[in-house]
């Protein structure tokens, strides 16, 4: 895992017991914010999976090069 996929991993699990606490106390607000941060915390850790992935096959590409 890289950076992005561990930070975006950490911030959407926030988001999410953000998201939760809003709807058990009935704070839109929290729930609301919760909802944007897990959003935010999925798309970094697709692109943070996107990269690790994008990474391995130009490695993958410059072995079979090599070869």
């Amino acid at each position: 895992m890289n950076r992005d996929e561990v930070e975006g991993k950490k911030e959407n699990i926030k988001g999410r017991v953000k998201e939760a606490a809003g709807v058990l106390t009935g704070d839109e607000d929290l729930e609301s914010e919760g909802a944007r941060e897990r959003s935010k915390g999925a798309l970094r850790e697709t692109k943070g999976r996107f990269r690790r992935t994008l990474g391995d096959a130009i490695e993958d590409f410059g072995k079979s090069v090599k070869k």
